[in-house]
């Protein structure tokens, strides 16, 4: 029998804000264990939290971005559940009415076909503390900075069918997190979290198998290999006749397999209520709009409008447009050279997005630094493609300057004239020097 997989993704997407979801305890990475926890974070009675209204700005932003509904009114919940990282005994979440829902994102494959993942909601909920098991020889232990910090839930529906297509959709919505500003997306550090729920039926029949929830994923890779092992391993199990358990699994990346954590829960497991101390969520229609018309253009439409307008190739257009950093850049080189965004030619286009992939994304990779902190400003790359243009310089020239106007401020054609690196087409000036060089030979 032949079988199909079935994927469904949950993302927990850590936002980007000074604070904590309901207590102004500052969130930042790297800070020593339990220092940054207070009581409103750790559950003591009489404490009163309050919502972050940054968390719904990002809520609405993620909605929007991801052409989901946004609903006017929702709750906070509690979701109760018991575990060493959770000092409070439940998590305040959504549950029977998210912030959004009903949306969809369309991804591009390795063939560059495009295929459809429905996103069923998006909720605000808060993180849990750390559980620690590589501190200590005989025990575990528990960092608590955590608990509090605001996340946004995104939930697929089982709409991807291979590990390939998980792979994609995460990069897409990361780099959608990303280009929005609400979150920075790094896995390794846990601020782009990925659960996957993974089930396999025979082909063709339509009832979804029994499926299991992965964790401990912490990167791209780590989760195509994560799925793919559990699929197979699904597979392995019914056609020798055994049963899949529904349950949590965790991915031990040395190993390359999956092994079992607990039992999943469902949601009666976590006794839902409404959390009496909070208010419900309202996000008037005008809000919404407001947020619309801040938001910054997404990768999918710059990446269209730089093969269209700008007459970019596919990979040139992919490249430019995979961090908004790196976008904004070249699009300000373009505003420094006097060029709209409607007259640029596609002769100029190309050779400044040259420019940006053999030298600057060279640099930055190779020194480390974000685009925004480099030394080389975009009106001095401006001055550099003028040079370009007007073949001042050849492009192996300009590699050259460009490597000593990271170090030196001077403007690019000052310092072409110090390394002598103006190249002379004029004929007539040409002439004499290779009369004279025939002469001598």
């Amino acid at each position: 029998m032949t079988y199909e997989t079935i994927i469904g993704l949950e993302v927990h997407v850590q936002l980007d804000t000074q604070s904590k979801a309901f207590s102004p305890d500052p969130v930042q990475f790297g800070a020593a264990p339990n220092t940054l926890v207070d009581a409103i974070s750790l559950g003591h009675p009489g404490t009163l939290p309050v919502l972050n209204g940054e968390v719904v700005e990002a809520a609405v932003k993620a909605g929007l971005a991801l052409n989901c509904s946004i609903r006017e009114h929702s709750t906070l919940s509690r979701k109760h559940y018991f575990y060493p990282d959770l000092p409070k005994g439940y998590q305040i979440s959504q549950y029977e009415d998210p912030i959004c829902y009903d949306g969809h994102l369309d991804i591009k494959d390795d063939e560059g076909s495009t295929f459809r993942v429905g996103i069923t909601r998006i909720h605000i909920e808060e993180d849990a503390g750390k559980l620690m098991h590589d501190r200590d020889p005989l025990e575990s232990v528990v960092d608590l900075n955590r608990c509090g910090t605001p996340l946004l839930e995104i939930v697929s529906e089982p709409d991807l069918r291979s590990a390939r297509q998980a792979f994609h959709y995460l990069r897409v919505l990361r780099q959608i997190v990303r280009y929005l500003g609400i979150g920075d997306g790094n896995m390794e550090e846990g601020s782009f979290r990925c659960d996957a729920n993974v089930s396999v039926r025979p082909v063709g029949t339509q009832t979804l198998g029994t499926k299991t929830e992965l964790k401990n994923m912490n990167s791209f890779r780590n989760v195509e290999r994560a799925i793919e092992f559990e699929a197979a391993r699904h597979v392995a199990v019914l056609r020798a006749g055994g049963t899949i358990v529904q349950e949590t699994r965790l991915w031990d990346g040395q190993s390359g397999e999956t092994r079992s954590m607990r039992s999943k829960e469902s949601a009666p497991d976590y006794r839902y209520l409404p959390d009496p101390d909070l208010v419900p969520v309202v996000v008037p229609a005008g809000r919404v709009d407001a947020v619309r018309s801040a938001m910054p253009e997404l990768p999918a439409r710059r990446l269209a409008r730089y093969m269209e307008a700008l007459g970019l190739s596919a990979y040139d257009a992919g490249v430019l447009t995979e961090e908004i950093d790196v976008a904004e850049y070249f699009e300000s080189v373009l505003e420094a050279l006097g060029i709209s965004k409607i007259s640029v030619t596609p002769a100029v286009a190309k050779l400044v997005a040259n420019l940006m992939t053999s030298e600057v994304l060279r640099t930055v990779n190779e020194r480390g630094v974000p685009v925004d902190e480099l030394s080389v400003e975009p009106e001095r790359l401006a001055g550099l493609a003028r040079l370009r243009l007007s073949d001042a310089v050849s492009s192996s020239a300009a590699t050259t300057l460009f490597d000593a106007m990271i170090d030196d401020p001077a403007e690019p054609e000052e310092l072409a004239q110090t390394l002598n690196l103006i190249q002379v087409s004029d004929a007539g000036a040409l002439v004499p020097a290779v009369e004279a060089a025939l002469a001598s030979s």
